[in-house]
């Protein structure tokens, strides 16, 4: 069978199971109450982090920036999370579910910033807001009396990530299509469909960017019943350069990949499906007692993999990898409960203060190309997600990250430093933002002009519960202990998200 073929008769597999009446009809609907989590935000103002907005827009918003933004620095912070969690008394209980919300903190160069965020017009988020009640499947909570969907789309949250490609900006999710915006006022053109056989196909949330300025991206099949993966090539000028399938042997869940210079990696952790109804993670439960298999993918034969195996771990997100001496490392946070895992800050959700998670270790997995076989190997590194490295780093060696961190005593079970850790010097630096702040993903900018890794800044969001306020920070990548030397904040808060994009001026 032809690519194309095998791809099309993909699709129309991956619509029928997305359609399939047992993924689409609950039983009973198990979803978070309103009035318990409000009540729950008067005790804990924290949990405005998991608060639901109700108007489609924020701002424009103009704030002075308190600091001096360092030479060179200028542009705007893009960030995507889920913000619109309740309709008519019914509220989702998983933190994946809410509709996306892309909010832009521009640095305008006079000492001043604007933030404006607005909803993305998915067609989930366009018929609800008409009919006034959730209609459709989501990630994580059972919707009563759900309405038909003809393809993923149809049930699109677009509220994971952003990324921008030749220009162009995206909001992303796991299970659907990318979602193009206009930079400048966030207004939603539409899905984007990189070939007319490929319509609807997964675009995944966590694109990576070649060092020739292409991206690489996966769509799991393996999310709608199926197994396969799609592997995407964008080219730096925005345009599909190929799209093949990589058959998997099994079943996996997998929220991000890996990359080297030569290859792609791509952890795919077991689970099966509970019998019955229900959404996709009440459903899932991840197997423990199974190995991860892991694909190594030459970036020259994109349909083809070398398999490995290692220990079951549960995994989200990848900082770096690197190829020496004839072996893989790429290094992981890990989810040490598994439950929590499936349902991230879900007591959060529900408006309770007993919530868990984020103290998972880093470690390393090492993949021997020459023994074809896979080790984890500790870091001493733990209570870090959502990792970053610069990019510049160079392919034989491992990475500087930078990640939020437990950095001390807070209000809220969420972080409230930033870190920047050295695993092969075995060192690092904290900055503690207070008791009070929680703190989101702070990505890494580099000095224009400079060619030497790690120097620029890290730019990152947070959300002050005492005060009522969330904000933007700048620290010197070099001096990260040093804490901001520049913030801003913004009079209102906004919901905590999950990833983000950097746009330099």
């Amino acid at each position: 069978m032809d690519r194309r073929r095998f791809l099309h008769n993909l699709l129309s597999g991956a619509t029928a199971l997305a359609v399939a009446p047992a993924l689409l009809r609950g039983q009973d609907a198990l979803a978070g109450d309103p009035a318990r989590f409000a009540a729950g935000l008067r005790e804990r103002p924290w949990l405005a982090g998991w608060k639901s907005v109700q108007s489609e827009t924020l701002g424009p918003e103009n704030v002075r920036i308190e600091g001096r933004l360092p030479a060179g620095f200028g542009g705007t912070l893009y960030r995507n999370g889920p913000a619109w969690t309740e309709r008519a008394g019914f509220r989702y209980e998983h933190w994946f579910d809410g509709d996306g919300m892309v909010h832009g903190w521009r640095f305008n160069g006079d000492g001043t910033l604007t933030h404006r965020a607005r909803m993305v017009a998915t067609p989930k988020f366009t018929r609800e807001q008409e009919a006034g009640r959730f209609l459709y499947p989501v990630a994580g909570t059972s919707v009563p009396d759900m309405q038909p969907i003809r393809n993923n789309d149809d049930a699109n949250a677009a509220n994971t990530s952003v990324t921008m490609i030749n220009g162009r900006l995206f909001a992303l999710c796991e299970a659907g299509s990318a979602f193009e915006l206009d930079p400048d006022q966030l207004a939603t053109l539409g899905p984007v469909t990189w070939r007319h056989d490929l319509a609807a196909i997964p675009f995944s949330a966590h694109p990576l960017v070649d060092r020739d300025g292409s991206v690489w991206n996966f769509g799991s099949i393996s999310m709608m019943g199926g197994n396969g993966l799609v592997v995407w090539h964008i080219g730096r000028d925005g345009t599909l350069a190929s799209a093949d399938v990589l058959e998997t042997p099994v079943p996996g869940y997998l929220h991000s990949f890996a990359m080297t210079d030569r290859h792609l990696v791509f952890v795919l952790i077991p689970f099966r499906y509970l019998d019955g109804a229900g959404a996709f993670f009440e459903r899932l439960r991840f197997r423990q007692d199974q190995p991860l298999r892991i694909a190594v993918v030459d970036k020259h034969a994109p349909a083809q993999a070398r398999w490995f195996e290692a220990d079951f771990a549960a995994i989200y997100h990848f900082g770096d990898a690197y190829e020496r001496d004839g072996r893989i490392v790429l290094r992981a946070v890990q989810h040490l409960d598994v439950e929590e895992a499936r349902s991230p800050l879900k007591a959060a959700m529900n408006g309770d203060g007993d919530v868990h998670g984020g103290n998972g270790p880093l470690r390393e997995l090492v993949l021997d190309l020459r023994r074809g076989d896979a080790r984890w190997e500790e870091t001493g590194i733990a209570g870090i997600e959502f990792p970053v490295f610069d990019a510049r780093t160079r392919s034989a060696g491992p990475a500087r990250l930078y990640a939020p961190v437990h950095a001390s005593a807070s209000v809220a079970p969420y972080f409230n430093g930033v870190g920047a850790f050295d695993v092969a010097r075995d060192r690092r630096q904290v900055h503690d933002y207070g008791r009070d702040v929680l703190v989101e993903e702070h990505l890494f900018v580099p000095r224009p002009g400079s060619t030497r890794p790690d120097d620029g800044w890290l730019v990152g969001t947070l959300l002050d519960a005492a005060r009522g306020r969330s904000g933007i920070a700048v620290l010197d990548a070099g001096r990260v202990e040093a804490g901001p030397v520049a913030q801003a904040w913004l009079p209102y808060t906004v919901p905590l998200g999950f990833h983000g994009h950097f746009a330099a001026a």
